[in-house]
């Protein structure tokens, strides 16, 4: 009986670490999965109309902190962590944004792997690829606990072809 106890915790452990900001997950190739929502679809990446470099800082800021594109456009969002913890970049409505900060206080290890998401490690770098492809101004998040909070938001201006 307590060999079974034991396998069923470890099996546990290790489905728990699968699902954790843990950094085996981080660094991988983004997702191209077709998703589409309120503020875009997953990009083509042989269709990319301009790449935009942005920082994320322990400060809890993003560098550039706003985006301006045309409706239709595909961007390459190359994220690169100059800070020592780890950090997000998530795409969203505000209301989209909040919702998921709050359910992140709750769930802080949950594991994200949506085409408009970046994990990026200390010291490294991550991509989205993004189509924008309705109007309206939007947002990119650090949803990880704090983090949202303190700030660290960006704006995505997206106008009208």
């Amino acid at each position: 009986m307590n060999s079974l106890v034991v396998a069923v915790a470890a099996a546990l452990l290790v489905a728990a670490a699968a699902q954790a900001h843990g950094p085996q997950a981080h660094g991988r190739e983004p997702n191209l999965e077709m998703v589409e929502t309120e503020f875009g679809r997953t990009g083509d990446p042989k269709r990319v109309t301009r790449t935009v470099d942005i920082e994320m800082l322990d400060a809890m800021r993003f560098k550039p902190d706003s985006i301006t594109v045309r409706q239709g456009d595909t961007l390459r969002l190359r994220v690169r962590n100059t800070g020592k913890m780890l950090h997000e970049l998530v795409i969203g409505t505000d209301k989209e944004l909040q919702e998921h900060a709050e359910l992140m206080k709750k769930h802080p290890t949950m594991e994200h792997d949506e085409p408009y998401m970046a994990h990026v490690d200390a010291g490294k770098r991550n991509e989205i690829v993004w189509q924008f492809n309705r109007p309206g101004d939007f947002k990119f998040a650090c949803l990880i606990p704090g983090h949202f909070e303190a700030g660290m938001v960006g704006t995505i201006k997206v106008l009208p072809r």
